[in-house]
């Protein structure tokens, strides 16, 4: 009996697993709905007085999306204002939803990659774990390994679909 060889071990093949990128942390909103006047507006002197009385290290070490839950005209120093406040206690600060947090913290994540070694080299992007990893991600690692590797799938790496594939130049 011949003996059994683990082809994907000995591949030059490359796995990329966003879990690995993922921010570890509390995700919380920051709304400004409940410092609006009559649910419509933000009295600037009021704002700033309920701020002065607000317990910021409630925000300690999260990650926070600062948005507006209602449908008010937010004006942009109110934002700034609160990013203020919460940016000397947080972890991470946006304004934005959560949705758009998640897409700050893993583009950040991925802009820091260093992927010289996957250079000509086939990589998977892995697709299963346990962590819900925002679509976006995808997509950003995609565009960042496409003009370097020398093909691209999506899955595990013993079962694979591929997504790109490099043409082979020709020799004239």
């Amino acid at each position: 009996m011949s003996e059994i060889i683990n082809r994907v071990a000995n591949s030059s093949m490359v796995t990329i697993d966003l879990e690995t990128y993922y921010t570890t942390g509390e995700r919380v909103v920051f709304d400004l709905e409940p410092f609006l006047f009559q649910g419509l507006v933000i009295k600037e002197r009021d704002y700033r007085e309920s701020f002065k009385n607000l317990d910021w290290s409630l925000y300690a070490d999260k990650l926070v999306a600062i948005t507006c839950s209602t449908d008010a005209i937010i004006p942009k120093w109110a934002y700034m204002l609160a990013m203020v406040n919460l940016q000397p206690v947080a972890k991470e600060v946006i304004i934005g939803s959560i949705d758009d947090l998640e897409k700050h913290l893993i583009s950040g994540a991925l802009n820091a990659l260093d992927l010289a070694y996957v250079e000509d080299r086939p990589v998977v992007i892995k697709g299963c774990g346990k962590l819900s990893i925002p679509d976006y991600a995808y997509g950003e690692i995609v565009k960042k390994v496409m003009p370097i590797a020398k093909s691209v799938m999506f899955g595990e790496p013993c079962s694979t679909v591929p997504v790109f594939k490099r043409p082979r130049s020709k020799i004239v």
